[in-house]
């Protein structure tokens, strides 16, 4: 018998919004998959500085970034707002 950690889910995400241009560069299951590890703690391809600052955003309430790449290779942003009340998907270009 194995047994799963579940991840769990840091901070709130608030409403949950992607630009039209990412829409039309991911699937679904990228987004997904992205905000899903976002909201566990997993900030994707950050540079150590980046990852040290959502670490301390996640105990001040401030902004949270983090970066992946879909199964394409485009590589995406996700961004909490430091209230938390909306997290947007988008691509680099789109900020």
């Amino acid at each position: 018998m194995s047994t799963q950690t579940i991840p769990v889910a840091k901070f709130p995400l608030g409403q949950t919004v992607t630009t039209p241009n990412a829409l039309a560069h991911l699937t679904h299951e990228d987004i997904l998959t992205g905000i899903q590890r976002h909201q566990c703690g997993d900030w994707g391809e950050v540079d150590e500085p980046d990852r040290q600052e959502n670490e301390l955003s996640l105990q001040e309430g401030f902004r949270l970034l983090s970066v992946y790449r879909a199964a394409n290779g485009t590589q995406f942003w996700i961004i909490t707002e430091a209230d938390r009340s909306v997290t947007t998907v988008l691509l680099p270009e789109d900020y």
